[in-house]
């Protein structure tokens, strides 16, 4: 609204000159001034409308960026036919993962049929963003109207910014209390075993030595601790073994973008923490996550170099508001299960309905204040990288 009465007054000014100017100094030439002055929107409003069929307009950005750093996004205008045109507003935007200090590009196009200019936008939240152009414009050469082009501005493109993962130490509560679980299912199975004959009818399981390459959810802890050496099953291992760990970014339709995106670093830079710990110490974890094409997806991590793509997979998913994580398809037969979630408040209890019974299942949150309507323990990651127990 005060862009318009600016211009109204811009206007207004412009005319009473040429009035004083006919009037009261120079009659001749202010007749001039007055014929140019209604001339020249008019040739103005010709060039925009003629260059709005003659513009397009395309850009360019990698996928990832780190958090702190800058993207560099490249932006390419295109003319077709020879004659000039005026003034071309470029309209940019980012999500809240960036700085918001975009401004609005405006250029000229005489004999150039092509103009390439670069922007820079500043990561500042690690989570999933979009880069995109809102709107391109043409202006006329005076620059006070302007109109769409026919073109549409191109699809946005999914931007992940990749925060720093904590190191979190292996003698945080919450991760003892895992592996005491995996460890005690282990004994376990080995125990259900052990009256199975094998085919050079020893009882258990066969073992060699481990290899480079070998998965870690095969190492048996328990034998390779008494011989000194790791010791890994020829069998597969099932998966009641495995710890599982659920990831749910939870967003609130009507939420502050800005809160919710730091919200989503936190818990994302809590999950990885933890998981990047579990394979350090040798213990597989099945992963369940939402990926960008919007399926819930289930992978077993056994690799202590898997987090860092996992990582990016979930980071190239954009979060729908009011869409929690399903695990419809989540066996009960696990050692652990940890859900790691935005809102534990109300409408969480459908996904922990899924786990089933609720031993060895907890929550990890945001903060000590984090809303929880389960009965589960709740722990959260706090400013020293270790998790703590509400």
């Amino acid at each position: 609204m005060i862009k318009y009465i600016k211009s109204i007054i811009s206007v207004a000014a412009v005319a009473f000159l040429v009035y004083i100017f006919t009037f009261y100094i120079d009659g001749e030439m202010g007749v001039i001034l007055l014929a140019f002055v209604l001339f020249a929107p008019l040739a103005s409003f010709g060039m925009a409308i003629y260059a709005r069929k003659r513009i397009k307009l395309s850009f360019n950005c990698d996928a990832y960026v780190q958090k702190g750093s800058k993207l560099s996004v490249k932006v390419i205008v295109e003319k077709t036919g020879v004659f000039p045109l005026a003034i071309v507003e470029i309209c940019p935007y980012a999500t809240e993962v960036f700085v918001q200090n975009i401004k609005n590009r405006k250029l000229t196009m005489c004999n150039e049929t092509k103009r390439v200019f670069n922007m820079e936008l500043d990561a500042a939240i690690g989570g999933n963003g979009e880069v995109g152009i809102r709107a391109v414009y043409s202006c006329g050469f005076l620059g006070f109207m302007r109109f769409a082009v026919k073109d549409p501005p191109p699809r946005p493109v999914s931007v992940g910014v990749i925060p720093p993962v904590p190191d979190i130490k292996a003698s945080s509560q919450l991760f003892r209390s895992i592996a005491d679980a995996v460890h005690t299912s282990e004994e376990d199975e080995a125990n259900d075993t052990s009256m199975l004959m094998t085919t050079n009818t020893t009882p258990g399981y066969v073992h060699r030595e481990y290899v480079q390459g070998d998965p870690l959810k095969r190492i048996n802890w328990k034998l390779s601790s008494k011989k000194d050496k790791l010791m890994v099953r020829l069998d597969e291992a099932t998966a009641s073994v495995q710890p599982v760990i659920v990831l749910d970014l939870f967003r609130k339709s009507g939420m502050l973008p800005e809160n919710a995106v730091r919200a989503e670093e936190k818990l994302i830079c809590s999950v990885f923490g933890l998981l990047s710990l579990l394979l350090k110490q040798g213990i597989a974890c099945n992963f369940i996550y939402r990926s960008s094409s919007g399926e819930v997806i289930c992978e077993t991590v056994d690799n202590p170099d898997y987090p860092t793509q996992l990582l990016l997979k979930v980071l190239a998913a954009r979060v729908v508001p009011d869409r929690r994580i399903g695990l419809s398809g989540l066996k009960e037969s696990i050692c652990a299960c940890i859900i790691a979630t935005t809102d534990a408040g109300p409408g969480f209890e459908a996904v922990t309905r899924a786990v089933g019974s609720d031993e060895n299942v907890c929550i990890i949150g945001l903060s000590a204040a984090s809303t929880n309507s389960t009965s589960l323990p709740l722990w959260y990651l706090d400013e020293d990288n270790n998790f703590r127990l509400v």
